[in-house]
């Protein structure tokens, strides 16, 4: 270890590839942080950190980078994880919220018993940008009677004003660009 703080150690291996998924792209590669152990399990305390886990009774991870973080942040915290997934992902009776996308339109799914009225519960996902597909997410997670406590990301890209998507929920980020 050294005297970085998690935050400091976390960017450090975040990688930026110029040009990608498209020109004029710069994607924030968080694979180098995937394949390090150590840096997971920092992760995983410093993610759950904002959180009393007496108070949360379930992450909700989001497809699916999401499901990383939340798995992590679940083990941590010893609370299950509901999985948010695109459409047709999910075996069963699922609730559906469609919505915008720059280009078109996106469909999420939760599994219809996955969430019960009354459940408190913090949303994960890997990074925060325009904060769309999260905003479709809370009102999915919401229709089904959860209470949100709390949204959390790895990385938040600021000069993108994701969090106004977000409303007044408590928005929570390590590594913010």
């Amino acid at each position: 270890m050294t005297d970085l703080t998690t935050a400091e150690r976390i960017r450090g291996l975040i990688r930026d590839v110029p040009d990608f998924p498209k020109p004029g792209i710069v994607f924030k590669d968080l694979c180098p942080v995937w394949g390090s152990g150590d840096a997971m399990a920092e992760l995983a305390v410093a993610m759950s950190a904002p959180y009393d886990p007496a108070g949360v009774h379930a992450l909700v991870g989001i497809e699916s980078r999401g499901f990383l973080v939340g798995t992590a942040m679940s083990m941590k915290m010893g609370k299950g994880l509901v999985l948010v997934r695109k459409k047709g992902k999910l075996p069963g009776t699922v609730v559906s919220r469609s919505y915008d996308l720059e280009y078109g339109q996106d469909t999420l799914e939760v599994q219809a018993n996955a969430l019960r009225p009354g459940m408190k519960v913090v949303m994960v996902d890997d990074l925060l940008a325009t904060g769309g597909t999260m905003k479709a997410a809370m009102a999915l997670v919401e229709s089904q009677g959860a209470e949100i406590i709390g949204v959390s990301f790895v990385v938040e890209l600021g000069f993108l004003e994701g969090r106004k998507a977000l409303g007044d929920t408590t928005c929570y980020s390590l590594v913010r660009y």
